[in-house]
């Protein structure tokens, strides 16, 4: 998608400061951290949402949540968050599948 802000950081138009990619997806820092950690893991393939996976493409959200526990492992996170929003109402701002994955810090519940 030529306007989307995630497609255009996935292909490298746009700078971010990443700490993981493969052919499948990117992880990299969030731009406005809501933790002392927080980084984003976001897929190659344009997908609206969560409400987007299907049995087509749960492989692809699969890997992503592999990818979150590598990330993690690799940063020494032991204990952290993994967020997705979906839609305007949860605060989905990006429409691209994402995962925020936040540590360093007491997390409270509920959220919001």
């Amino acid at each position: 998608m030529s306007d989307c802000l995630f497609c255009k950081i996935a292909a490298g138009e746009i700078p971010s400061k990443r700490v993981y990619e493969d052919e499948v997806c990117v992880a990299f820092y969030d731009i406005d951290p809501q933790a002392p950690t927080h980084f984003l893991v976001i897929p190659r393939q344009h997908i609206a949402s969560v409400a987007e996976v299907g049995e087509d493409n749960a492989a692809l959200a699969g890997h992503m949540l592999a990818v979150i526990a590598k990330v993690a492992k690799d940063l020494g996170l032991d204990s952290y968050r993994v967020v997705s929003n979906c839609g305007e109402q949860a605060g989905q701002s990006v429409h691209h599948l994402h995962f925020h994955v936040l540590s360093g810090r007491d997390m409270t519940w509920p959220p919001g």
